[in-house]
């Protein structure tokens, strides 16, 4: 059996891998295990210098990897430089704060001393997607690795080029030998994978469904697990909301990574009192997005969708809500010719009970649902088995700031801004979109035991 990566602009084979057998994958584990047992004893301060070398060397090959994934995966050119300058910001940021987070709190008792420790768990899997093929991987792996963890990864069928230069990266900076590897596997080899006994975690960025499975093989085994999962974000627009910025921030963020990713903004909730203007607007910047080759250097705004199986899955939820109801304001159609591509799309007039209100529209088509004022924009957004992020658009930002902070469920909720992650702000869901945190403190901590020690 072997796994294969396709070029979703022209169909092309780039390459096909062996998959390993479950006894070459038990002993990466264990070798993994194995580099561990040293690592976990280095002082965190000498554990940031491999991570800086890593920082430096993203830095350096930015283009190469952006290269990478425009032909792996269809990112285009100049999103794929930012999402490596990201992972190396990420390295650098656990570098220069891993030693605070990690400190031991001194907590006063009945005791002498008594304080709250940090240590390390082992090796843990990382079973992460093709959409941000490089991103997601750091944001686990920098701060898995400052606390003093290992990581096994078993990467999306589609990236494995990816998931191999991540491996040669993280050897080229200095890291021990088996420390982090790469697995070269489907799906069906991930239940043994976690049952095996050193495996102590797992964390997973995918679809829920695949969350709901990692979830119940981990739980089986008792192992903790970090879920980020999918997301249907609204993006509430209020009668006060300047339009024009609005309208440029939700084009961008409907279209980053050419609508794939999991807190794109999918659900326009409008205010009847602006809904026109609005759409008018948006829809006039949607249709000026350029659509072609990821190659091209600078002169497209999104490539094709990543396989083709996805982007007829994704047409087939517009042909839906368009025959129960909902009008299409531009886009909608596949193009003709090689590569996976679909233009960007708009549906209004969205109700409950269509594809595009109920489920998860995973590239760049937009629906717009109309409501009559605030509460029911806030009943409407919060109308969905998701919670990854949220936003909202308002001129008054203390009315914004009380939506987000005490009206809106999810985990990330915005003011007049594109919903993003940050190294330094907690990253992660509720409901369907998982449990657990990624980045800041909160994220370096998931994976590590929070020991007490009592001196009498």
């Amino acid at each position: 059996m072997f796994l294969t990566s396709i070029n979703p602009a022209t169909g092309e084979t780039i390459a096909h891998y062996d998959e390993m057998s479950d006894e070459t994958v038990s002993a990466l584990i264990d070798e993994g295990h194995s580099a561990w047992q040293a690592w976990r004893r280095t002082a965190i301060a000498e554990r940031a210098a491999p991570l800086r070398n890593a920082a430096r060397l993203l830095h350096e090959r930015k283009r190469d990897y952006a290269e990478l994934m425009a032909r792996e995966m269809g990112k285009p050119l100049d999103q794929g430089e930012a999402e490596i300058e990201k992972c190396a910001w990420v390295c650098d940021y656990y570098a220069d704060n891993a030693e605070s987070f990690l400190s031991p709190q001194v907590i006063e008792s009945d005791a002498s001393k008594s304080y709250v420790a940090f240590e390390p768990l082992g090796v843990v899997l990382a079973v992460m997607p093709w959409n941000f093929p490089f991103w997601q991987l750091f944001r686990f792996l920098a701060p898995a690795l400052m606390a003093g963890n290992g990581g096994i990864l078993k990467h999306a069928s589609n990236v494995q080029g990816c998931a191999l230069a991540i491996e040669q990266l993280v050897r080229d900076a200095g890291f021990p030998s088996d420390l982090f590897r790469v697995a070269l596997v489907g799906s069906g080899q991930v239940e043994a994978m976690i049952a095996h006994p050193k495996i102590v975690a797992v964390t997973l960025t995918g679809s829920t469904d695949a969350g709901k499975a990692v979830a119940a093989v981990a739980g089986k085994h008792l192992k903790k697990t970090v879920l980020e999962l999918g997301g249907s974000d609204p993006y509430l627009i209020l009668e006060d909301a300047d339009l024009d910025a609005a309208t440029t921030t939700c084009v961008n963020a409907r279209l980053l990574n050419s609508g794939q990713s999991c807190i794109a903004a999918k659900r326009f909730i409008v205010v009847d009192a602006v809904r026109r203007r609005f759409e008018a607007l948006f829809v006039s910047k949607m249709r000026k997005q350029k659509m072609g080759d990821p190659l091209a250097d600078g002169a497209i705004d999104l490539g094709p969708q990543a396989r083709t199986d996805l982007r007829d899955e994704l047409h087939a939820q517009v042909t839906a809500s368009v025959e129960a109801g909902a009008r299409l304001l531009c886009g909608g159609v596949v193009p003709a010719g090689a590569g996976a591509f679909y233009p960007p799309t708009v549906l209004t007039d969205v109700t409950p009970g269509m594809a595009a209100y109920d489920e998860e529209l995973f590239g760049p088509v937009a629906a717009i649902i109309p409501v009559a004022d605030e509460a029911e924009a806030i009943r409407v957004a919060n109308d969905s088995l998701f919670g990854l992020g949220a936003a909202v658009f308002t001129q008054d930002v203390a009315r914004g700031e009380r939506i987000a902070r005490e009206e809106l469920h999810a985990g990330s909720c915005f003011v007049n801004g594109l919903v993003k992650s940050d190294p330094r702000l907690p990253f992660g869901g509720v409901k369907q979109s998982g449990y657990g945190r990624e980045l800041s403190a909160f994220g370096i901590r998931e994976f590590v035991n929070i020991k007490t020690v009592w001196v009498g």
